[in-house]
């Protein structure tokens, strides 16, 4: 299975963070949300410019698993691989670690799919030739 894989690197910021001075659960996936579009954005897709063609990539199932908090000023790695898992669905494994000590903070997996206009699920030319060979003759290190 060809593999798409991207590393992004964030911050902590003050307002994340819940009463206890850790950052709130429901963060960690705007967190993974960003770290997705960047991957895509670093491909050659633009979520938003996809939304504007009527594509809309739309998240069916997440599963995380906390491992470790993350506090106000930490810094973090976002590591996101994805993948097709069918013709209609890819998976993005996410990991977060806290830098520079290389510490699992969060694991997770999150399923999508394209919706077409019609609200049915369909994977459009876009994201289906990027696990093409063709483009991954064009030499995208990041891609196995």
């Amino acid at each position: 299975m060809k593999k798409i894989e991207h590393s992004s690197e964030f911050i902590v910021r003050d307002y994340e963070c819940d009463m206890q001075g850790v950052v709130n659960n429901s963060v960690y996936q705007n967190y993974l949300e960003h770290a997705r579009h960047l991957l895509l954005k670093n491909i050659g897709l633009d979520f938003a410019g996809l939304t504007e063609k009527g594509i809309m990539l739309t998240v069916i199932r997440v599963e995380l698993d906390y491992k470790s908090p993350l506090i106000s000023g930490d810094m973090f790695r976002i590591d996101t691989v994805m993948e097709k898992i069918s013709p209609l669905r890819i998976v993005f494994i996410q990991s977060i670690y806290l830098i520079p000590e290389n510490k699992l903070v969060l694991s997770g997996k999150v399923f999508g799919t394209s919706i077409n206009s019609r609200r049915r699920p369909e994977m459009p030319e876009e994201l289906e030739t990027i696990f093409d060979d063709d483009f991954l003759k064009k030499g995208n290190p990041e891609i196995s």
